[in-house]
């Protein structure tokens, strides 16, 4: 059960927060109700995880170190069953948590201690990307027909409308960052794709990220088309310069 949670108008969007440090829950919380947002707070994984899958909020911000189930293990449970935007909060000299975080899907993570601003600005940047995917999937047959039609590169087909990817007929799931990498990449084969490229695609708005973020990104898309063909090899990496799609 949550420990708070404000009771949701019409078209206000709801932020959970995961941590057991209850001067994060009470300060971001205050920051994004201020911003027009609706909390839900928990202080431990394990209370989140079955509240997560009953009533998904927007979107929500995960501390990974916490008792009875840390981050990961919570992440790892919830992608079984969500592709729910998902922000890890992370210490700041620890890069594996950061790369474990984002291979088990993270959308983004923020270092601590962090910016609120800067929180707020990763917050409405996804929003935003998953607002645009469902109104895609929420149009009319036939209309805007150029930026529902599926984009097919050999064994790839990807649907933005429905934000669905398939390799060889067989689903490959995505997050919102995934999908608009690769799309970034599969629009223009054998073209080198800088990690600023990258960025740009999947992060509007000047919102700053490390090349670390992209390479992990990238990292679980190939693990993820490999679970379904071990010879995947159509993300290829230029060293030093970025990446390009092929064929593979």
């Amino acid at each position: 059960m949550a420990e708070k949670e404000r009771s949701q108008a019409d078209g206000e969007q709801v932020i959970a927060l995961v941590d057991d440090d209850r001067n994060i829950l009470t300060t971001v919380s205050i920051a994004l109700q201020a911003e027009g947002y609706a909390t839900r707070l928990y202080s431990d994984g394990e209370t989140a995880l079955k509240a997560l899958l009953d009533d998904p909020p927007d979107l929500a911000v995960f501390d990974i170190k916490m008792p009875r189930m840390d981050g990961l293990e919570l992440l790892n449970r919830l992608r079984r069953h969500s592709s729910l935007p998902v922000i890890f909060l992370t210490s700041k000299d620890d890069e594996q948590d950061e790369e474990t975080g984002l291979e088990l899907g993270a959308d983004d993570y923020i270092a601590k201690p962090f910016s609120l601003r800067l929180l707020l600005a990763r917050i409405r940047a996804i929003l935003r990307r998953t607002e645009l995917r469902e109104e895609k999937a929420e149009r009319p047959a036939g209309a805007d027909e150029g930026a529902s039609e599926p984009l097919v590169r050999g064994r790839l087909t990807m649907d933005p409308a429905r934000h669905h990817v398939t390799w060889d007929d067989r689903p490959v799931s995505l997050t919102v960052t995934e999908f608009l990498l690769l799309e970034a990449l599969a629009a223009r084969p054998g073209v080198i794709k800088s990690r600023n490229a990258l960025m740009d695609a999947a992060y509007p708005d000047d919102v700053f990220v490390d090349d670390r973020t992209v390479d992990s990104h990238i990292k679980r898309m190939r693990r993820k088309f490999r679970a379904v063909d071990p010879d995947f090899a159509a993300i290829e990496t230029l060293y030093g310069a970025g990446y390009s799609f092929g064929d593979g």
